[in-house]
């Protein structure tokens, strides 16, 4: 179907996010036309300042919007624990435990030679930066559960044996309410290995 080349337009620019097909971007661009004039206005608005203010932390390269960021300059958390996850949105979810007190690094990123990801294309070269004063005693490798997660968190982890640093990787294995029969064998096999006595 031909749209109007306004409307054709802001198709283009929500078909160009993550995870948005040509039927949601539609739906989007004609929910943004329904929309008062104020309400659009303020959704433009928050992209922008969204866009203008938050940065990276110099510290653990998650987004913030001041240097370093709130997790960093907290005297609360143990400085002393690293929990390395992949993207930022993984700080939010280890954050919604209540349960980690320690500090992060984000990689941006998990090693994938096929699609030309490299070391030298992640935050490693900070992280190994944190720990050369000898005050880090554990880093948590929280990078996701696939291939590419695992080789990073390996890949990382030998750098960092050298160092004298204690580094663990959190268990994998089945989800809590998830029902066995439903589990792949890889799931199945971490759940048996990283398996605890009662």
């Amino acid at each position: 179907m031909q749209y109007i080349e306004p409307l054709a337009k802001l198709i283009e620019h929500f078909r160009a996010l993550p995870g948005i097909g040509t039927k949601t971007a539609v739906r989007l661009a004609y929910h943004v036309l329904d929309m008062d004039a104020a309400k659009a206005k303020a959704l433009a608005g928050a992209i922008l300042e969204a866009k203008e203010k938050i940065g990276f932390c110099s510290v653990c390269c998650n987004l913030s919007d001041r240097d370093p960021c709130a997790i960093c300059s907290s005297a609360k958390r143990d400085q002393s624990t690293i929990c390395v996850v992949e993207q930022p949105q993984d700080v939010a979810a280890v954050e919604r435990m209540h349960d980690f007190h320690g500090v992060y690094h984000v990689l941006h990123g998990a090693l994938s030679p096929l699609e030309g990801v490299g070391p030298e294309n992640l935050r490693v070269k900070e992280l190994l930066a944190r720990l050369r004063d000898g005050s880090v005693s554990e880093v948590i490798m929280a990078t996701n559960p696939n291939v590419e997660g695992e080789a990073t968190a390996m890949y990382i982890a030998r750098l960092l044996k050298p160092m004298g640093v204690r580094v663990t990787r959190i268990a994998h294995g089945l989800p809590v309410g998830g029902d066995l029969e439903y589990a792949d064998e890889v799931t199945l096999a971490k759940a048996m290995e990283n398996r605890v006595e009662l």
